[in-house]
């Protein structure tokens, strides 16, 4: 993981950093926060800022969207209190470091927000056989097409395939094709000039020359514009491209890997898709079966990560019941391993007891996994399980609109975690910042919002999200 340090690097901020260092985090510094923006800018790029709280976070992250740079940031510092804590995370920071550091709250915090070091995870031989031609491909130059369903783990398959490659100790860097509006996809791909539009107020390093040396994962790529497939076409047959509005190519080294989750044969017959780009991205192609596909893989991965959010959020380790692992593989996932994270986060912070049991498992609108309170219900087949899911989802979705079912889905998420907004953002799969804003939208109807436990679970909540 990159991590760039944003204030001066004195007393507890550099036994913080030596910490990062410890476990695996590649560091940079810098002492203003101007002077991360342009660092950033100019293909340095970052994983995670870890910034001092008096330095002002919310213009660092406003000069940073306005180029369109999106880093999480951490706050930290020494003797903050909690209202120092609360103004950072009211600020954009995604969690708040207390120093002098600790050692494990630092290793728990840079896993959790960073999260780029997702271990691929396998017991059931469909999977196993996947990772099989993955190991015999990684050390290759060859371009990679992943597909699968969302949620599979795609990029989890890409980052191992760079990590087990011959350049690992080089760059990842990951673009969401799908999340970049068209018009500003181009330069965040190729960069662009100083004046090559409104706005360009300075000269900016697209993915590519960030990648340089390294792998560059196009997520999605079946959501690309036609022109831009185009474009990306001769990047990767020539291994050059031409920022927007300069007059040089500029060769780059880089390994390409795409995921999608759409049947590109059939986007190219339907013309929304290149079929010489396709041949160059599909030279080898591991498609990641659903994880209904792969029953052998649910248990452990629910045990990971168990083990991976009860350090996150500082709680006892409880094992999975019985009746919770039959639950858990009579599930279907339709969400995948997104979908078994989430429930498992959940999980950790609603136990109660010596073990994680079927009622601490729930869906993201509170009600218990299907088939958790009858174990009956186990061997109701597939059609059985269908027709319970769709039976309660009519019942809860029936006469409200969508704005309603949103809302009830943030408020009901953020009480389950307490009350903890970084949690409840992850859970739910938006941004922190998304989250506060439609927290505000319910307070200002005059909505009572979930506030951060007492105890416990509050030092964590106020500290930390």
């Amino acid at each position: 993981m990159r991590l760039l340090v944003v204030g001066r690097l004195s007393g507890q901020l550099a036994q913080a950093v030596k910490m990062a260092m410890a476990h695996g985090a590649k560091v940079q510094h810098v002492e203003r926060a101007d002077q991360a923006t342009e660092q950033l800018r100019r293909g340095q790029g970052a994983d995670l800022l870890m910034v001092d709280y008096r330095i002002d976070i919310g213009a660092l992250i406003a000069a940073n969207d306005a180029e369109r740079i999106h880093v999480p940031v951490v706050a930290c510092g020494v003797d903050a209190g909690a209202s120092d804590a609360a103004a950072a995370i009211k600020a954009g920071a995604k969690e708040f470091i207390p120093l002098p550091p600790d050692a494990d709250l630092i290793a728990a915090v840079l896993s959790a927000v960073a999260d780029d070091e997702r271990p691929m995870i396998s017991a059931d031989p469909s999977m196993k056989a996947v990772i099989q031609l993955a190991d015999q491909v990684a050390r290759s130059e060859a371009s990679i097409l992943i597909t699968g369903e969302s949620g599979v783990g795609k990029e989890v398959m890409a980052r191992y395939l760079h990590q087990n490659s011959r350049r690992a100790e080089r760059p990842f860097i990951s673009v969401n094709c799908a999340a970049i509006p068209d018009n500003l996809l181009e330069s965040e791909l190729f960069g662009h000039e100083k004046g090559a539009f409104t706005g360009a107020v300075a000269r900016r390093i697209g993915k590519f020359e960030e990648a340089d040396g390294g792998t560059l994962l196009l997520d999605e790529i079946s959501e690309m514009d036609a022109r831009l497939q185009a474009k990306l076409l001769r990047a990767i047959q020539e291994r050059v491209i031409d920022r927007v509005g300069g007059t040089k190519p500029v060769k780059v080294d880089i390994r390409i890997i795409a995921t999608s989750n759409r049947d590109l044969a059939k986007a190219v017959a339907e013309g929304v898709f290149r079929e010489d780009l396709l041949y160059r991205l599909n030279v080898v192609n591991l498609r990641l079966p659903a994880l209904r596909e792969r029953p052998g893989d649910i248990a452990v991965l629910a045990d990971h990560f168990i083990k991976k959010y009860a350090a996150a959020n500082g709680v006892g380790l409880r094992p999975l019941s019985a009746d919770a692992r039959r639950a858990l593989v009579a599930h279907r996932w339709a969400g995948n391993v997104r979908e078994l994270e989430n429930a498992m986060h959940r999980a950790v912070l609603l136990a109660t007891g010596a073990e994680i049991d079927v009622e601490a498992i729930r869906m993201p609108d509170g009600q218990p996994l299907m088939g958790a309170t009858t174990p009956a219900t186990y061997d109701a087949g597939p059609a059985g399980r269908a027709a319970q899911a769709a039976d309660a989802m009519t019942r809860s979705m029936v006469g409200q609109t969508v704005a309603q079912m949103e809302k009830a889905l943030i408020l009901d998420t953020l009480g389950h975690c307490l009350g903890n907004r970084t949690h409840a953002a992850n859970i739910l799969g938006i941004s922190i910042r998304t989250l506060r804003n439609k927290l505000n939208e319910y307070a200002d109807e005059g909505t009572p919002i979930p506030a951060p436990q007492s105890g416990v679970a509050a030092g964590y909540a106020i500290g930390m999200g």
